[in-house]
Parts: structure tokens; sequence; C-alpha cells
């Protein structure tokens, strides 16, 4: 049978595929989102057929897996994908699904040392073809390690495949508040006369997380707080708040602009804090003189018009109070408010990310009553609460983007190379992390430096 579009999974036994890519693919079919003639090829070393591949998968994940609509679209097929000499299998597999315009995906979820032996396997054995905009070939973060690094990556992966065909994936691009932060931007009038550094205080943009690292020592060691968060999610938000109206809201024009506000990002180098909390190195396979980063910020700049001399705070970490992303757009007080000697609040624009997505609103109003008092109240929207039925995942929106050549939400290579060049100048003012216990043993220090007092 020839199918409209072929799904295949690279790494398809990992935490990745169970909790995350069978789940938004079984949802998209069953909505009927991607074509009715899919097939989804899962590639693995073990020894498995599709029925048991599929329940060792349901095991894994976090919650049951739709085994009914996975069993008659996925494919489980045995590779040790770092063999050249296993690919022509599964070469003649795809061959024989497949007519004249059917569209393949090739999902990467294995580890960056792998691209190096598969992209050059996908190329030595025909299975991609450089230039073949109907083959999309799908890599996961973390795109190397520093700037060095990437550009190995990049220039590896434009040895064998064409841009056109690469999808960068950061998650967090497809969350459903970050999709909106352009609109929230650009389709209100009454944000498009303030959003300037005459009436904009500051921009904080935060990510914090309760829990330690889960188990990942492997990965979270190498990478820190620095690399795994900023380099990718907060600077992506950060380009996203700070660009200005793109030519068209196409892909490139999009680009365009997030690419000019790293350009003229700096450092306020004396802001920068790096810590670690308290029990890290009790954290199994972690070194005892380790001295990765689990928590972060620092101050910077976009020297931009419009933005010049706004300080944007960015700051995440883990082990810290609360679970939350969001961005705070802090404005000036007003001339008059400077008159009146009453306890006036400046007004703030929340853009909640996570745990719940929505947008807030923060504005002075007198209290109800004979008293001439005020205080804060939230004008408050929540995506969450609104929505009918259960909202999309990520993953859901990105898989669907990439079927549709749709590359908005997509990294491309001159976005990382200047988050990179960025985060490698930050990296270069770390020392010795302060050591917390929680995120009260922060606070007084990050106040210190920049004299802001964070959320």
């Amino acid at each position: 049978m020839s199918y409209d579009l072929i799904i295949t999974i690279f790494g398809a036994t990992g935490d990745l595929t169970s909790r995350k890519l069978l789940p938004a693919l079984s949802r998209l079919y069953s909505e009927k989102q991607i074509p009715e003639k899919t097939k989804i090829i899962t590639l693995g070393r073990r020894d498995y057929d599709t029925d048991s591949y599929l329940n060792v998968m349901n095991d894994a994940a976090t919650k049951s897996l739709d085994l009914e609509v996975l069993k008659r679209i996925t494919h489980y097929h045995k590779i040790e994908i770092t063999e050249a000499n296993e690919y022509q299998a599964l070469v003649d597999l795809i061959k024989s699904c497949k007519h004249e315009k059917t569209r393949e995906l090739y999902y990467l979820a294995i580890g960056p040392e792998l691209f190096s032996v598969v992209a050059k396997n996908m190329n030595a054995s025909q299975l991609v073809e450089k230039q073949n905009i109907n083959q999309s070939i799908v890599f996961e973060k973390p795109f190397g390690h520093d700037l060095k690094s990437a550009k190995e990556v990049n220039e590896l992966l434009w040895r064998y495949f064409d841009e056109k065909q690469i999808y960068r994936i950061d998650h967090y691009l497809g969350k459903e508040m970050i999709q909106n932060i352009m609109m929230v931007r650009f389709a209100n009038r009454i944000f498009e006369e303030i959003w300037h550094n005459r009436s904009i205080k500051n921009i904080k943009i935060i990510a914090k997380e309760t829990d330690g690292i889960l188990g990942r020592a492997g990965y979270y060691d190498q990478s820190g707080a620095l690399k795994d968060m900023v380099q990718s999610h907060l600077l992506q938000m950060l380009s996203l708040i700070a660009m200005e109206v793109p030519l068209s809201y196409h892909s490139e024009d999009v680009k365009n602009e997030k690419v000019k506000v790293l350009e003229h990002l700096k450092l306020d180098k004396d802001s920068v804090i790096f810590g670690q909390y308290q029990g890290y190195l009790k954290e199994k396979n972690i070194p005892q003189d380790s001295s990765t980063d689990t928590f972060v910020f620092f101050k910077a700049f976009v020297e931009t018009p419009r933005f010049k001399g706004v300080p944007f705070y960015l700051m995440t970490g883990k082990k810290l109070n609360q679970k939350e992303s969001l961005i705070i757009v802090e404005f000036e007080e007003t001339s008059e408010q400077r008159k009146w000697n009453l306890p006036l609040s400046t007004n703030k624009l929340y853009i909640k990310i996570a745990p719940l997505d929505g947008v807030g609103l923060v504005l002075n109003s007198k209290v109800p009553g004979l008293r001439d008092d005020v205080e804060e109240v939230e004008l408050e929207y929540c995506i969450a609460c609104r929505a009918v039925g259960n909202m999309s995942e990520a993953y859901e929106k990105l898989l669907k983007d990439i079927t549709e050549h749709h590359k908005t939400l997509f990294t491309r290579w001159d976005e990382i190379e200047l988050s990179w060049k960025f985060i490698d100048s930050v990296k270069a003012h770390q020392g010795k992390p302060v050591i917390y216990e929680n995120y009260d043993d922060l606070k007084p220090l990050i106040q210190s430096k920049t004299g802001e007092i964070m959320p």
C-alpha cells in the first residue's frame, strides 16, 4: 500500500518517543490533522515486533497511549543505525510504502553525538536526497554545546541536507502562549503605541522549576541551566518580545527580525549570577567537584532604537519556590502618578507560558468604598480555561507544521549561531556557583547587583 505521509523515527525506543511523539502523532491522526494514509516507521536495535514494541512504549509513557490507533499506523523496524550496511533494508521498506508525492519526515530523536554517523548513512544509502523538498529531517536540541561545536553540527547537516529540508526543534516554540506573543503585540492597538523605551521600564523573562535534575545527570551536568534553558528557550522568548514588526508573517521575515534582536543583544557582565542548588553534588552520577550551574540570572540590553536603555532580566533555575514560565513587561509611571501622594504601582503585562497559559494586565484601581485607597487589580485571560476540549500539546503543533512545510516555529541557523555567541559571552563570566537552598537565598544577591526585585 502507498502512503501520503511516512514518518520515520530514529531513536524510537527512547523517552521522547513514548512521552511526546507517539501521543502527538496518534492524536493528530485521530483528529484528521494528518493524512489518513499515514505510516509511522519506528527504528530501534531491540528485537521487537510492532505489537511488543508498542506495549513497551505504552508502559514507558506518562499516560496510556492510544494503542488502537497506533497499531493501525505503526511499523517497528529493527536496525543498528550506526551500521551503514543495515540501511538498505530500511530504504527498501520505505520505497515499498511510498508514491511519487509521498511526504517523508525523518525524526532524529537521538543524541547529538550520533548526528554525524546517522546523517552520513542516510546520505550514502540515498535514504534522503539533498534538495528533495518532500523529505524533511528533524533535529532535537541541543545544537552543539558552544559556538564551535554548533558550527560543526551545522556544517555536517549542510553537507548532506539542504536548509529547506532541515527542521531544528525547540519544543518551547510550540507552546500556545509562545505562539501568541506576536498576536498580543501586533494585533492590539493598546500596545502598538507604547511598545518602546519611552514607556517600558524593564522586561523580565523567567523560567523557574521546583524539581531538581530528575535523574538526567548525564545530560544536565554537561549543559547546566545556561545552555539548557537560556540558549534556546529564553532567548527565543526575548527575540519575540523585542523584535520589530516583520515585513510579513512568513517564516523568513519573522526570523529576519528575530535575528536583528540577537545581533543587538548586549550583556551587563556585572550582573551575572550562577548558582547551584544545595544537594546537587549528592545527585546520582554527579561528580563531586562539579561546578555546573542549576541557576542563572543576568541583565542584558537590546541596543535597537526601540529598546535602547531598557533592561532585560533573564532568570532560570531548578529547586526554586514555584514552577512558572512567564514574561513580565513593566511600564513606566505616568507623569500624573508622580504628582499623587498615593501608593500607586506600575502597570505590568504578564505573558504566562506555564503552568497555565494566558495574559494578565495589572492596573491601579480605587478600592470600593468611601476612602480614596488604591489597589492593584489584574485583568486576566486564561487560555486553558477558555479552550474547548483538550488543548493541543507543543509537539502536535510542531509535527503538524513540519508536514505542511511551515517553518516559523523552527530555528534557523543564524539564530542558533548568534545565540551561542551570546551564551559564550555569558559563560566567560562564570565563576564558582553560589550554593542556594531555596529562592530566598538568591533574591538579595540579585537585588544587590541590579537593584531589581525579582518575583
